[in-house]
This record gives C-alpha cells, sequence and structure tokens, in this order.
C-alpha cells in the first residue's frame, strides 16, 4: 500500500507541474519551466541560464548571467508556443503576457482537462497493477479471501481520495484560466 501512496503522490506532483506549465493570463515564472535554452552546446532549462522574477502582473523579467544567452533565451521562448511576447533591453528580456481571449481560456481549460484524464489513467493502472497483485497471492494461497476483500476496499478507497483531489487541482486551475 506504502508503494501505491507514493505513486500517487507522484502522479499529483506531476499533475500540479503539468497544469502549472498552463498559462492563465497572469505572469509566473513557472510557466517558463517547460522552455529549454540552448547554451554552451547543451539543452538547459531558462532557470539555469538566468534569473527569471515577476515584474507585475501580466510581464516577467529574464535577466541572463551571460550576456551572450540573450538572443538564445528570447529564440527558445518565442519557439515555446506560449503564446508570449518577448522583448529585449539593455537589462534582459521582459517578457509579456497578453490577455486571454475567450477563445484561449476554452483551449487552455481543454488541455488542462486532458492532463487531468492522464493523470486518471496513470491511477487506474497503478490500481490495476495492485487489484493483479492481490488476485495473484489469493490463486497461490498467499493472502486469504478475507484478506484480499479488504486490501481491495483499501485500494478503492486510496484510488476514490486520489481522484477526488486530482479533481479539485483540476476545478482550481479551471477557475484560475476562467478567472
Amino acid at each position: 500500500m506504502q508503494d501505491l501512496k507514493q505513486n500517487i503522490k507522484n502522479i499529483e506532483e506531476w499533475v500540479s507541474k503539468e497544469f502549472g506549465n498552463i498559462r492563465t493570463g497572469r505572469a509566473t515564472p513557472s510557466i517558463l519551466d517547460s522552455v529549454k535554452v540552448e547554451s554552451y552546446g547543451s539543452m538547459m532549462k531558462i532557470q539555469e541560464v538566468a534569473t527569471v522574477a515577476s515584474e507585475d502582473a501580466r510581464t516577467l523579467r529574464i535577466a541572463p548571467w551571460d550576456s551572450q544567452n540573450i538572443k538564445a533565451v528570447e529564440k527558445a521562448i518565442i519557439a515555446s508556443g506560449l503564446g508570449l511576447s518577448v522583448s529585449v533591453d539593455d537589462k534582459g528580456l521582459r517578457v509579456s503576457f497578453p490577455p486571454l481571449t475567450t477563445e484561449s481560456r476554452t483551449a487552455f481549460v481543454k488541455v488542462a482537462k486532458q492532463k487531468l484524464e492522464e493523470a486518471k489513467i496513470k491511477v487506474r493502472q497503478e490500481r490495476n497493477k495492485i487489484i493483479e497483485d492481490l488476485d495473484k497471492k489469493k490463486k497461490a494461497g498467499t493472502l486469504g479471501e478475507d484478506d484480499v476483500m479488504r486490501q481491495k476496499k483499501e485500494v478503492e478507497k486510496i484510488i476514490t481520495e486520489a481522484n477526488d483531489a486530482l479533481e479539485k487541482h483540476y476545478q482550481k486551475k479551471e477557475a484560475e484560466i476562467l478567472g
């Protein structure tokens, strides 16, 4: 059961990270977590080559530690497909978050829903692995029928709680996007 709980915790962390990468109209540095910059011959996260800070509700300030990386960071953000506008100035880069349209909000909600479904599928797969294992142990005679039924009920309870937690994450993200 500990493995199941840990795997579910990992799934919740994954979906939380994925939701963090979905734009909500507010400038948050975590939106750039998935953007990779080619620097010094390898692909690196923006946070590994620059300081990223919120300037205001719709603007991020990126200050590369090496001024030679400014163009690479700009190119990576534009190529990321996040719909952000980038301007270069003497201090580094300014990333502006344009206001979300109704269409883009709907598209982002759809992406969040897909991530939720992926997480639920992963949870279901974990459940199925545990149930199969319990059935094998029952067949082999290492666990009695009462023990198997009790553990299956416990698994179902854990899975239900996990799905409820995932649903709450999604509803929170949906409210942020539609805001």
